[in-house]
């Protein structure tokens, strides 16, 4: 099985909490798949209609993504995202079903006080949404974490860039 990966570097001051990297990120998300790298230079269009279904800037128009396939058949997308939650980096893998609903969301690096860190009961009320314009809104359909509302808006916020992104990208939204 041959892979290709984008490796993703970042300038931290050395207190960077890295907890996988991409590459067993991808492995333990679609086990025995074979793991395809799309990158991908958005055409103004794109970005615009990302940036309007999202309510969020995008930021660059090269992006990449990971397309996991057994056999012929795509069993799943991935987009390794990094923002920034308050004033450090966080990295975080978002795994889509190929009918556009999140599938998983997992932390791989958080530079912020671990307190403020996501957990996975959290990260799990995410499974099956989708994005709708009413949807993945942070204390409506998501709740807020106690004490991390940052992470909670930086989370929730950046799973609708990424819905919008596979929707414009792979889901065919005009």
């Amino acid at each position: 099985m041959s892979m290709i990966f984008c490796f993703i570097c970042f300038a931290t001051d050395g207190t960077a909490r890295d907890f996988k990297t991409p590459e067993q990120a991808l492995k333990d998300a679609f086990p025995g798949a074979k793991i395809e790298v799309k990158n991908l230079i958005l055409s103004k269009d794109q970005l615009e209609k990302i940036e309007r279904l999202s309510g969020m800037k995008l930021g660059t128009r090269l992006v990449s993504w990971y397309i996991a396939k057994k056999g012929n058949n795509v069993i799943g997308y991935a987009y390794i995202d990094s923002h920034t939650v308050r004033t450090h980096p966080e990295v975080v893998l978002y795994t889509i079903t190929p009918d556009g609903k999140i599938d998983l969301i997992e932390v791989l690096s958080f530079n912020e006080p671990l307190e403020y860190m996501p957990d996975e009961n959290w990260l799990r009320l995410f499974r099956g949404k989708e994005l709708t314009p009413e949807s993945l809104r942070l204390r409506k359909d998501i709740p807020n974490m106690t004490g991390a509302t940052l992470t909670s808006r930086a989370i929730t916020d950046n799973t609708r860039k990424v819905l919008a992104m596979w929707k414009v990208i792979f889901g065919g939204e005009r």
